[in-house]
């Protein structure tokens, strides 16, 4: 009877059934039995009745005390969330005569975490060492968890290196796990990467690739996308077979790089294919993102309308793509098609929506899905929705308009805002707007040469040369180095870049020649790129700016 009541727990689906089986334990006298009871606690926590869990808990714990369904009732009041009721629990383990053991202390730091309450922590590490459980591994690898998940990744540090690692055995591998899991947690990837190097081989294939996952994601997370692609080449030359979700670390990372490693991308679109992950709709959105930002769109498409199944995410990450490759139109159908098949948008699928309509231009529609997404789909403005509509309004000449925009929004204007302002006020033509765009901007960021080259840029094309030469003078005061420009181009499977005033091109002399050549044809043809390009200022030349007009 024990085991059949046994599995019509672990089979409770709803509410009905919950209080069925406690009258069928109480009834037959079961409901004092530690594993029934625990199992009866975690069904309820799992389908969201920790109340009822605990109410049950209350009753038998001071009659019939143990420690496993003490654990029980405190893993259960985490997982719903309930992270202070948990740590009471674990303070009543004392009251009835119990003692925490290997289970109760990890159990009742993933609370601590929840809360963030760092004293209590450092209570509960105390309480460990008291109960001469400071070198289990389960409690060790729990103590760096805590620690790093505050930010004091030089406790969670000391705690690992006063572990005894007398074996090299599967549970030594979980504490070295967690705190290559912590430095990737606190951003540094560096030394997530030393420990991986020095982390003892075992059998358990399963923790290494978790592991060597974490620090791909997380250099990737940090922005260092070509870190990231090598920490992948280094798992393959040790036989590391990847999963899905390293598939999709590193699809993260080819994502940020571009054109620089679409090759790679396409191996690894491949790979998933061969290995029958192709109808990961997570992947597939990281193969969308990639082949966007690869500059290869009809890909994106087409790994879009193959897939079978299509999120919010699925929906919003193909509208982006459309909509970053300036194909607006294009992008706002298929934002049609999303309503149509009865997929809500969420805040970031109006972001892309609206940033269509700014590059079609189309100022009636941006304003009626800006007022939409609130009214209709109860979605709130962020300070990235005011953004795209003042780029929206600024492109189209609407600056009155965007500049009121600015002064309405319940935010801080951000850089973001503020250079959008500036690049409408020199399409336009609009000095004022130039100058207090400007000056917000050199608040915000007094590094950036282009705000102040803008600026410049607008006074010289309104005749106005003492202003222009004023804004680069005050960039120079200020100390700011100008950026060099900059380009690329794929020829074949490799991507070729070149940096303003860099000679280092194995085949420099080669392409000199050429842009010479076409700046010479060109002038026999009377074409003067300098009047052509707005070009107030560049360090590149010419010969340079040929060049890029021909890419």
């Amino acid at each position: 009877m024990r085991e059949r009541l046994l599995y019509l727990l672990k089979h409770c689906s709803n509410l009905n059934h919950v209080e069925t089986a406690h009258g069928f334990m109480v009834r037959t006298a079961l409901h004092h039995d530690k594993l029934l009871l625990s199992q009866f606690i975690e069904t309820c926590s799992s389908l969201g009745f920790s109340a009822y869990a605990h109410s049950v808990f209350s009753v038998n714990s001071q009659s019939h005390p143990h420690i496993y369904v003490f654990n029980t009732m405190i893993k259960g009041m985490t997982l719903c969330n309930s992270a202070f009721e948990a740590l009471l629990v674990y303070k009543s383990i004392g009251r009835v005569g119990l003692r925490p053991d290997c289970y109760s202390f990890p159990f009742a730091l993933k609370a601590v975490v929840d809360l963030r309450a760092m004293s209590l922590g450092t209570q509960i590490h105390s309480q460990a060492i008291c109960a001469g459980l400071e070198s289990n591994v389960h409690v060790v690898s729990a103590l760096i968890q805590m620690y790093s998940s505050c930010a004091r990744i030089l406790d969670a540090r000391k705690v690992f290196d006063e572990m005894p690692l007398a074996s090299v055995g599967s549970d030594d591998v979980v504490v070295w796990m967690a705190m290559i899991a912590g430095y990737v947690k606190v951003g540094d990837p560096d030394t997530a990467m030393d420990l991986l190097s020095r982390m003892p081989r075992t059998q358990t294939d399963g923790a290494v690739l978790i592991t060597w996952t974490s620090v791909i994601a997380g250099y990737a997370q940090m922005d260092r996308p070509d870190e990231a692609i090598a920490v992948f080449r280094k798992m393959q030359l040790e036989n590391v077979v990847p999963d899905e979700i390293a598939m999709l670390a590193v699809l993260s990372a080819c994502a940020q790089m571009g054109a620089f490693h679409i090759r790679l991308g396409e191996c690894i679109h491949g790979y998933v294919k061969k290995r029958g992950f192709d109808q990961m709709v997570t992947l597939k959105n990281a193969l969308i993102e990639m082949y966007s930002n690869s500059g290869n769109i009809s890909n994106a498409l087409h790994v879009f309308v193959n897939m079978t199944r299509r999120t919010v995410i699925s929906w919003t990450t193909i509208i982006s793509a459309l909509a970053f490759h300036g194909l607006g139109t294009q992008a706002l159908d298929m934002f049609s098609r999303m309503e149509m098949a009865q997929v809500k948008p969420n805040d970031i699928t109006f972001i892309a929506v609206l940033s269509a309509c700014a590059h079609v231009g189309l100022v009636d529609l941006g304003r009626y899905y800006f007022h939409s997404m609130k009214y209709r789909y109860g979605i709130q403005h962020e300070i990235q929705h005011y953004g795209c509509m003042i780029d929206l309004l600024g492109r189209a000449g609407y600056l009155a308009e965007a500049l009121n925009l600015v002064s309405e929004m319940p935010f801080q204007p951000n850089a973001a805002i503020w250079g959008s302002l500036l690049a409408a006020s020199n399409i336009h033509g609009d000095a004022e707007l130039g100058e207090l765009a400007l000056l917000h901007l050199v608040q915000l960021e007094p590094w950036n040469s282009g705000n102040y080259a803008l600026l410049s840029n607008i006074y010289a094309s309104a005749g106005r040369w003492d202003k222009s030469v004023m804004a680069r003078k005050m960039m120079r005061d200020k100390g700011v180095r100008k950026m060099p420009g900059w380009s690329f181009i794929q020829v074949s499977t490799r991507t070729h870049e070149f940096i303003a005033g860099d000679t280092s091109h194995p085949q420099f002399d080669r392409i000199h020649g050429t842009l010479f050549t076409m700046n010479e044809q060109m002038k026999t043809a009377h074409y003067d790129p300098i009047n052509e390009f707005d070009n107030h200022d560049s360090d590149i030349g010419p010969a340079s700016i040929s060049y890029c007009r021909s890419f």
